[in-house]
């Protein structure tokens, strides 16, 4: 998968996206501040939403349509918090505007048909699908139809849900697809992140897997690389002072900064498999157990437990043959601190 100049996949580096969200706060500055944050912070990316509230919902005081989720928007109804936090779509282009200029790959996720309509006319270079939005599988297929690649997160998603959306994207014709675990909690608990998932959402489905995090802190990120995701997603705030609907769950940018480096040692440290040392491993053998006479030999003496013992450093006989050569001659004198060497042994 190729998501702008970036490889995503197999040996490369985890795609870090900042999620912008609603953290804009209603501010045109603020928005074009945070992706310039997002670009110190060390993200590869930064990512929008694009909806309105009538894209998402109508506007209804019906008990259905009141958030009662245990979430920190409960009590709301769902028009009200969608206009509340939605991106105006009058900035889109600015904002792509801004990313480029930060080098920064920038998409989105678009909420109906008319946001994707929307974003190809801003050559958006994928697209992502919210938890909320993998039911909607006409969705899915007209995103897919677009022959770029989708990113899909299952955080509200159970096994089948995925099937129908990955058999969504395939009918397109389109099979440049990521997972993401995702837990659509706001702020999610740690002890549900289940970051073993990342891992099988990569086997089971044979796609690139990565994790969209509503966690506190840079733990659950960490963890996820180490299972293999290769994209990571945490919604991204210039300060949690200014408040809005996402605040209380995103990064500042020291925080977001601590997760970036905290996740590229994490990907230093797994390496590859391989048994081979390395020229300063193979230097600490030094300090490994070898043979060695601990007290004067005389020739045609025996090797006891008493003469001949396993010690640091390595240079001597290697203890496999310890037992080998208990109860066996000596050929010559041997001294204290010696090497002990089978050519100096007689082995029946």
């Amino acid at each position: 998968m190729k998501i702008g100049s970036i490889e995503l996949g197999n040996n490369n580096s985890v795609f870090i996206i900042a999620e912008l969200s609603a953290n804009h706060n209603g501010s045109l500055e603020t928005a074009i501040e945070t992706i310039r944050a997002a670009k110190r912070a060390g993200a590869n990316c930064i990512k929008l939403q694009t909806y309105t509230a009538d894209t998402l919902t109508i506007n209804s005081d019906k008990d259905d349509f009141i958030i009662k989720s245990g979430s920190i928007w409960d009590g709301k109804n769902y028009y009200q918090l969608y206009q509340e936090a939605y991106t105006p779509w009058e900035w889109h282009e600015e904002l792509f505007r801004v990313a480029k200029e930060e080098g920064l790959v920038c998409f989105s996720s678009p909420f109906d048909k008319t946001a994707v309509d929307f974003l190809e006319s801003l050559n958006v270079p994928a697209y992502k699908i919210a938890s909320f939005e993998i039911t909607d599988i006409p969705l899915i297929e007209y995103v897919a139809s677009k022959g770029k690649p989708v990113i899909l997160s299952t955080g509200i998603a159970e096994i089948e849900d995925i099937e129908l959306a990955l058999d969504a994207c395939k009918r397109m014709g389109n099979n440049d697809i990521a997972l993401l675990k995702c837990t659509s909690s706001y702020p999610a608990p740690i002890n549900e992140a289940n970051m073993i998932m990342v891992k099988d959402l990569a086997e089971r489905f044979n796609v690139i897997s990565g994790l969209s995090d509503h966690t506190m802190g840079a733990t659950v990120p960490v963890v996820a690389t180490c299972f293999g995701a290769k994209i990571i997603e945490k919604h991204f705030i210039l300060d949690r002072s200014i408040g809005g609907p996402d605040a209380s769950f995103s990064m500042n940018e020291e925080e977001f900064t601590n997760m970036v480096l905290a996740v590229r040692e994490a990907e230093s440290a797994i390496g590859v498999v391989d048994y081979n040392l390395t020229d300063k491993q193979a230097k600490g053998k030094d300090f490994s157990r070898s043979l060695y006479v601990v007290e004067d030999i005389k020739a045609g003496d025996v090797v006891t437990k008493k003469n001949v013992r396993s010690i640091r450093p390595g240079f001597g006989l290697h203890p496999k043959y310890y037992n080998e050569i208990l109860g066996k001659k000596v050929t010559q004198d041997i001294e204290k601190g010696d090497r002990l060497d089978l050519l100096n042994i007689l082995i029946d």
